[in-house]
């Protein structure tokens, strides 16, 4: 990097937040598992098929929060690469992500249907199909 201290001390502050978006989203997937196989092992335990329709609802709840996450990060990575590109006068320590907000791949939908994540939530979904057919 160049000898300009503030784009390196800017740059370190949106890497943090990149860094805690990602960790959010690491959380999510433990916390979704945990919670969905707790409540397939309720209804596999007392075979009340109502626990399974109930672990529907923090899927859909979890994946929403993990797109939001994702959005998030993705906006702050093109903050990131917007402040690579400034010059040393230009630095402001500004944290707005608004700007990249109107960008396609920074939406929440996107970020929700992205690859990852749909892969992840929906394969989530079919194993837990498979798993309520087999418990009844």
């Amino acid at each position: 990097m160049s000898d300009s201290p503030n784009k390196h001390k800017h740059l370190e502050f949106i890497q943090a937040a990149i860094g805690r978006m990602a960790g959010n989203l690491f959380l999510l997937k433990g916390w979704s598992i945990t919670l969905i196989a707790a409540l397939f092992a309720l209804a596999a335990k007392d075979a009340k098929q109502g626990y399974i329709l109930i672990a529907y609802f923090p899927l859909i709840i979890f994946w929403a929060l993990d797109g939001y996450f994702l959005c998030m990060e993705r906006r702050f990575r093109a903050l990131y690469d917007h402040v690579r590109q400034l010059k040393e006068e230009d630095i402001d320590f500004s944290m707005d992500t608004g700007p990249y907000k109107g960008e396609l791949r920074n939406s929440w939908a996107a970020a929700m249907l992205s690859r990852t994540l749909f892969v992840y939530y929906a394969g989530l979904a079919v194993v837990m199909i498979v798993l309520a057919i087999c418990i009844r």
